[in-house]
C-alpha cells in the first residue's frame, strides 16, 4: 500500500514539473511550431547585444576622439581648480570651477581645455564663432598634413644639351616634388654634339644635386644606361638626421646657381652615401 502511494506521488510530481516547463517556455519547444507559422517568441527570453574585443576597442576609440577633439566641455568641469584664459588669451589665473560657471553664464562664453596635462589643467573661455573658426583651422590643418605612405616616384627625362632656362625651370620642378616627399628620377640623354665630354651627364645630374644642397640627396648615383648613351639617377629629400647634420656643418656649403662654379666639384653638396 505504501508503495503505491509513492509511485503515485512520484507522477504527480513529475506531471507539475512538465506543466511548469510548458508555462515558462510554451508549447512550441515540446511541440514545434507548425509549418505555415512563424514560431511565438517565447516571453521568458531577453535580447541581449553580443560582447566582443573589437566593439570594446571601436568604443574606445571613438571616446578618445571626442575627448581629444576641440569642443565646448559645457558646464561638466571635472577638476574643483582649473588654471583659465580669456577669450582674448589673456591670463587669468587659477579659478574654482563655481565661479568658471557663473562667468560663463555673465559673459555668455564656452570652456574648452587647452591643456589637459597642466596642474592645474588649463581651460580657455571662448565665444561660439571662435570654437568654429578654431574646427576650421584644424580641419584645414589636417588636410594639408602629409597622408603617410608608400613613397611615390616622379620622372624626369631631358637631354644634356638643354638650355641653361630649361634646366634651371626643371631643377625648381625637381625641387618641389623633393620638398612633397617625392623621389625623382632624372635621365640625362646624351646631346648630339660629337665633341660632347664623357661626363657630361654625370657631371649634370651632380649639378642640379649641388643646388639642391640640404634638401636632397642621391637614392641611386648616375649609371649608364642604354649602353652609354643615358644616365639615370634617382634623388630622394633628407632625413630629419641628414638635416640636422647639414645645419650643423660649420663649412655647409650652400645652394649655387646651376651655372655657377666651374662644374668640378659638382658632388661637393652631396652627403655621402
Amino acid at each position: 500500500m505504501a508503495a503505491l502511494f509513492l509511485k503515485k506521488l512520484t507522477l504527480q510530481t513529475v506531471k507539475t514539473e512538465n506543466y511548469c516547463i510548458r508555462r515558462c517556455l510554451g508549447k512550441y519547444i515540446l511541440q514545434g511550431p507548425a509549418p505555415t507559422q512563424q514560431p511565438p517568441r517565447p516571453s521568458c527570453l531577453i535580447h541581449a547585444k553580443a560582447f566582443s574585443t573589437e566593439d570594446t576597442q571601436d568604443e574606445m576609440t571613438k571616446k578618445k576622439k571626442n575627448e581629444t577633439a576641440f569642443s565646448s566641455v559645457g558646464r561638466k568641469i571635472n577638476e574643483r581648480i582649473i588654471h583659465v584664459l580669456d577669450e582674448q588669451g589673456n591670463d587669468l589665473g587659477h579659478m574654482h570651477r563655481a565661479n568658471v560657471i557663473r562667468l560663463m553664464a555673465e559673459r555668455d562664453l564656452r570652456l574648452v581645455k587647452r591643456d589637459a596635462s597642466a596642474e592645474p589643467p588649463q581651460y580657455q573661455l571662448l565665444t561660439g564663432a571662435q570654437i568654429h573658426q578654431e574646427r576650421l583651422r584644424l580641419r584645414e590643418a589636417e588636410r594639408a598634413a602629409p597622408k603617410p605612405g608608400p613613397t611615390l616616384t616622379k620622372e624626369l627625362t631631358f637631354s644634356s644639351n638643354i638650355g641653361q632656362h630649361d634646366l634651371d625651370t626643371k631643377s625648381k620642378q625637381i625641387q618641389q616634388w623633393i620638398e612633397k616627399k617625392y623621389k625623382v628620377q632624372i635621365t640625362v640623354k646624351k646631346g648630339k654634339s660629337a665633341d660632347e665630354p664623357e661626363d657630361k651627364m654625370e657631371e649634370m645630374c651632380n649639378r642640379i644635386v649641388q643646388t639642391m644642397s640640404g634638401i636632397a640627396t642621391f637614392s641611386s648615383r648616375p649609371q649608364p644606361i642604354r649602353g652609354g648613351k643615358a644616365v639615370m639617377c634617382v634623388l630622394r629629400p633628407l632625413s630629419k638626421k641628414e638635416e640636422a647634420a647639414w645645419r650643423a656643418a660649420p663649412d655647409t656649403p650652400r645652394r649655387d646657381a646651376l651655372n655657377g662654379g666651374d662644374g668640378k666639384d659638382g658632388a661637393s653638396g652631396v652627403l655621402p652615401q
